[in-house]
């Protein structure tokens, strides 16, 4: 049986370790792709350390990966869809018939390895002009915060934003943002490299949490429009609500799994605001993307801040849990 280099993490044990396990074989429906690259998410770390967990995986050990581009390596049986040698990136996961929403690397085995296997529908083609190492980072590091701005928030040209947590996602809702219109975009986060990363990216300002509150007075006196949480910290959460002006809408996409308290309900309502939460995106978004992508009105070149051989994925996890180099996208090579 022939067999390949696969990551695999111990979810009861909180381990992660490079495995020799039996190559894929695609039935029904399923397409197998050659792996070419995989991104690295923070949710990766999260799943291993516990903070998340798999709603439906069978078992307690899977093979990690959700942001993944390859090459069609071989069709199911009576599969239709991208022929053998098409260059291809892999929504972030599936649909069921009863609902079920999977993600991959999570509900079932991901991409961290030499081969994946895919649902039919969730194979995406990609131009020769995109690089494997980019379109891998799409789905989720892009499309989550494409989804959030276009889709949650519904931004619109002209709106005031605060965009909280320049990681990988917050540094690409500030490239997004820009291309739908929003303006200022005023960008948050602790470390100073992040800060300088987001003003070259098309923010009009940045601020520590300590500046923010001024900074934002300043820029948007009437509040801000709409405010995006990429970083799940409580204390983001209320600043960003204080933030907020008439009908302005609080945006929580990065998760701590605690609860944040609504410091005033006479404000909240009198102002109209909202929050509302976000997880992930659809297959629409990634293919928003990929043509934005494909005509040029999207650069996410400088995304891949690192590429490392499959191997050293644990190493690789844990630089990323210590955000050493701050980094916005480590991707692995099979």
């Amino acid at each position: 049986m022939a067999t390949m280099t696969a990551v695999r993490a111990d979810l009861q044990a909180h381990t992660v370790s490079v495995e020799e396990v039996p190559v894929p074989t695609p039935g029904p429906g399923e397409i197998r792709i050659a792996v070419k690259a995989a991104g690295v998410c923070l949710s990766d770390v999260h799943l291993v350390e516990g903070t998340i967990s798999p709603l439906f995986l069978d078992g307690h050990v899977v093979t990690l990966g959700h942001e993944v581009a390859g090459v069609v390596d071989a069709l199911g049986p009576d599969t239709h869809g991208p022929e053998v040698g098409t260059r291809v990136l892999l929504q972030a996961g599936h649909r069921t018939r009863e609902g079920r929403v999977l993600t991959r690397g999570v509900d079932y085995d991901g991409g961290y390895a030499d081969y994946a296997v895919a649902r039919a529908e969730t194979v995406v083609p990609i131009p020769d002009s995109l690089p494997f190492e980019q379109a891998a980072i799409i789905p989720d590091a892009i499309s989550t915060p494409w989804a959030a701005v276009s889709t949650t928030a519904h931004v619109h040209a002209g709106e005031a934003v605060g965009v909280w947590g320049l990681g990988g996602l917050g540094t690409h809702a500030v490239q997004l943002l820009r291309m739908s219109g929003a303006a200022p975009i005023i960008a948050v986060d602790p470390i100073e490299a992040a800060r300088d990363r987001a003003l070259a990216l098309g923010a009009d300002a940045v601020a520590s949490p300590d500046e923010a509150p001024e900074v934002i007075a300043r820029l948007a006196p009437a509040g801000l429009d709409a405010a995006f949480d990429f970083a799940g910290v409580g204390p983001v959460r209320t600043q960003a609500l204080r933030a907020l002006g008439v009908h302005g809408r609080l945006v929580v996409v990065g998760l701590a799994g605690k609860g944040f308290e609504i410091e005033s309900d006479t404000a909240f309502a009198f102002k109209g605001q909202a929050v509302l939460g976000h997880y992930g995106s659809e297959g629409k978004h990634v293919l928003e993307l990929v043509h934005l992508l494909e005509h040029q009105r999207l650069d996410f070149s400088t995304s891949v801040t690192q590429t490392f051989p499959l191997d050293q994925a644990p190493e690789v996890i844990d630089r990323l849990e210590r955000k050493e180099g701050n980094p916005i996208r480590f991707v692995l090579i099979p």
